[in-house]
């Protein structure tokens, strides 16, 4: 049997959105919790460097959030990472969150900032070859393929950025993108063209990933022509967008067609009390500069909503 809390405000992921979240909610006096499945700083702290972080010119992602997290720690937001969620209830009032633990959390209002993943290929062989030689994640996964041969599938700004960091171990990285041109930003993109490690093959998909004990070997399919190729290669990174981490939600919340959380502009979902911010929510743009104002927005909205909730019971 586990506990039983009581909160003003739980907020479900601890990166930067909820983080930032939860700085602002302590900041107003709001008793206020933090739920994460893993350690707390979500994405951010998997890349090596960050050098659009306004006040860092460059900095760790890791370090970065360290940073937050000390932050929230300062005015005592409580933080239970490596907690697995069972249910959600976010109808009722008050709002109900339960873990795999069997704690209970009881809270006035609900921040979501759960994020998202790295959305799959879909293509035959993806699944089977999953540590073994695919991968959505550069850093954790680059310095196996040291003097080896890769190929990075995306174009924008994550895909190219992470195609020139695996020049660091890797002979030769293929950048594979759908188009003719790339999504990414300038200035990462002169970086990925200037590299002579690296080589673009354009206006192709992936169809199939192949190989025996690791992969080997990926099908590839011109789009303008339809043509058929393998590239042989000993890993695959796909950067080609996300998914958002609502499982534990249950279409609770009014959601788009991409599973992406709908607010409103102060971050406010279709069930009073209830918030959504960063990554989980439909946003035009995803990166922590965002997901930390987000934070901060919906927190402001979220401490009016329970002033309101006091002056009823008043």
């Amino acid at each position: 049997m586990g506990n039983v809390y009581d909160y003003d405000t739980v907020i479900l992921g601890g990166g930067p959105a909820g983080l930032s979240a939860g700085i602002y909610m302590a900041r107003s006096n709001a008793k206020t919790a933090i739920i994460d499945i893993s350690m707390l700083g979500g994405q951010p702290s998997n890349y090596l460097e960050l050098e659009n972080y306004p006040g860092f010119p460059i900095i760790g992602g890791y370090d970065l959030m360290e940073k937050f997290e000390e932050h929230a720690d300062k005015f005592g937001v409580e933080k239970f990472p490596m907690q697995e969620i069972k249910s959600v209830d976010l109808l009722s009032q008050p709002k109900i969150v339960e873990t795999m633990e069997g704690d209970v959390f009881k809270s006035k209002s609900v921040i979501i900032a759960c994020g998202a993943k790295p959305k799959k290929l879909g293509v035959k062989g993806e699944e089977e070859f999953i540590g073994r030689g695919m991968s959505y994640c550069a850093v954790c996964d680059g310095a196996f393929y040291q003097d080896k041969t890769v190929a990075v599938v995306g174009g924008g700004n994550a895909a190219v950025e992470e195609g020139v960091y695996l020049t660091k171990f890797a002979k030769k990285v293929y950048i594979i993108h759908r188009r003719d041109e790339l999504r990414a930003d300038k200035i990462v993109q002169e970086r990925a063209f200037a590299n002579e490690k690296v080589e673009f093959v354009w206006n192709s998909v992936v169809k199939e990933i192949q190989g025996a004990d690791t992969v080997n070997n990926i099908v590839l399919e011109n789009v303008k022509s339809g043509e058929i190729s393998d590239l042989a290669v000993d890993g695959v990174f796909a950067y080609i967008g996300f998914t958002p981490n609502i499982k534990d939600i249950n279409g609770q919340v009014e959601q788009d067609s991409n599973g992406f959380i709908i607010t409103d502009s102060t971050m406010k979902t279709s069930v009073e009390g209830v918030f959504a911010v960063g990554d989980v929510r439909n946003t035009p743009l995803r990166q922590v500069i965002t997901a930390s104002a987000d934070g901060a927005v919906g927190a402001v909205y979220a401490g009016k909503y329970i002033e309101s909730l006091e002056k009823v019971t008043v």
